[in-house]
């Protein structure tokens, strides 16, 4: 049996909270405001085959590859010797729906007791903040913002530093660009209360010019989308660094950012009224937080236009149109209805070719990411659209020359063009 361990209001003074890696930039805003607001964590870098050992010594070789990764990358930190085992906590983020992903802290807490780390306390950070109590962790307004905010500049950051570094005339420009914007957006949202609003538009301007700014070559490169499990679509760790491979390949990645995700979850809760006849109040709060993060991603996307040459992702709502006919929006499973709808947004956007990152164990991900190619390209012959597998026996050789296959295709239908 498995026994709870409360992360304490006494614990927040000298425990250190260990967090995975998922979306390196957005994870980097977010622990700064974790930090900013008296808790010490400490986002983990650790990787390689060591952890994979770990997850799969520790948890059941039949759930899916993201949990095995994490709870691998996470018990791994633990076991460095970096750490005081006694004085060391562990956060993990909870969808709470129809998921493997819902059952990460019990699958956590078996593995921690299987390691002899029965002590260590799980922080479960979920929206609806049923899965796990928290005495010392408490979601208050100032970490409200500041996660909303880590998402918006994590994607703003993401898809300029993505547009510009196969381009960029000396190398390591965007990168040290994005790192300076990090350090300067943790400190803007540390300083605690509200951040206006016309404080945050100017800031998305300074940024956009500034990477504006940064000398590029005219040529034009082959763009490749990425689309698929959250996890292994964002993190390096999941999906073998993906996107410096397809840097090195000559290639120009394209990623949909997490706000997507974010209102596809809340979505979910109007849909579930519609459909399902579920909560009339949820609902209603969902409609609210909608038409809010609806403006804040215009509001971004129209700095983009009116600033720079650079290219501002396609609007959740045209996104919704783009999926219908596919697929219904009672599809929710994992990334549901959102998985073909990042494809057909890609292509609708001239990116016609998409990686679909599948990993081992998520079902849905089979049937709405896998499942869906054969249809969107008959409806969209210009579509290459491969999708890879991620799980503990591929290997990353054999995961390449899939990649390259799609690049070769790619050259052909660019070629044709000519």
């Amino acid at each position: 049996d498995t026994k709870e361990i409360i992360f304490t209001k006494e614990m927040k003074k000298d425990y250190t909270i260990l967090i995975p890696t998922m979306l390196p930039i957005h994870f980097k805003l977010i622990q700064n405001v974790l930090n900013a607001n008296g808790y010490n964590t400490k986002l983990l870098s650790n990787g390689g085959q060591s952890i994979i050992d770990t997850g799969l010594k520790l948890v059941h070789n039949d759930t899916c590859y993201p949990a095995l990764i994490v709870i691998g990358q996470l018990i791994d930190a633990i076991e460095s010797g970096e750490y005081d085992k006694d004085k060391v906590a562990v956060m993990i983020s909870q969808t709470g729906g129809g998921c493997r992903a819902s059952n990460y802290v019990a699958l956590l807490r078996k593995a921690l007791d299987k390691s002899g780390l029965s002590q260590v306390p799980i922080i479960s950070l979920s929206a609806g903040g049923k899965m796990q109590k928290n005495p010392g962790f408490k979601m208050t307004l100032p970490i409200i913002g500041g996660l909303v905010y880590s998402v918006l500049f994590g994607d703003l950051l993401m898809s300029l530093n993505n547009q510009v570094r196969p381009y960029e005339l000396k190398k390591g420009d965007s990168e040290k660009l994005t790192e300076k914007w990090t350090e300067t957006l943790s400190k803007l949202m540390n300083r605690g209360g509200i951040i206006k609003n016309k404080l945050v538009l100017k800031t998305y301007k300074e940024i956009v010019l500034d990477f504006e700014e940064i000398k590029c070559s005219e040529e034009k490169k082959i763009k490749v989308g990425i689309v698929g499990e959250i996890f292994v679509k964002f993190s390096p760790v999941g999906n073998n660094n993906l996107e410096e491979f397809l840097l090195s390949e000559g290639v120009e990645t394209v990623m949909p950012g997490l706000l997507d995700f974010c209102l596809y979850c809340v979505m979910n809760g109007v849909f579930d009224n519609t459909l399902y006849g579920m909560s009339w109040f949820k609902s209603k709060v969902s409609k609210v937080l909608y038409k809010i993060l609806i403006k804040k991603q215009k509001e971004m996307a129209d700095v983009i236009k009116e600033n720079s040459r650079f290219v501002a992702s396609t609007s959740f709502t045209d996104k919704m149109e783009l999926v219908k006919g596919y697929i219904g929006f009672g599809t929710k499973m994992g990334e549901g209805w959102l998985l073909p709808a990042e494809m057909l947004e890609l292509i609708h956007e001239g990116v016609n070719n998409v990686i679909c990152t599948q990993p081992f164990g998520c079902l849905p991900n089979h049937i709405v990411g896998k499942g869906m190619i054969k249809t969107i390209k008959a409806n969209n012959p210009e579509a290459n659209i491969v999708s890879i597998d991620y799980d503990p026996g591929a290997t990353q050789v054999n995961q390449q020359n899939r990649i390259k296959l799609l690049l070769a295709t790619a050259k052909k239908l660019e070629n044709s063009k000519k």
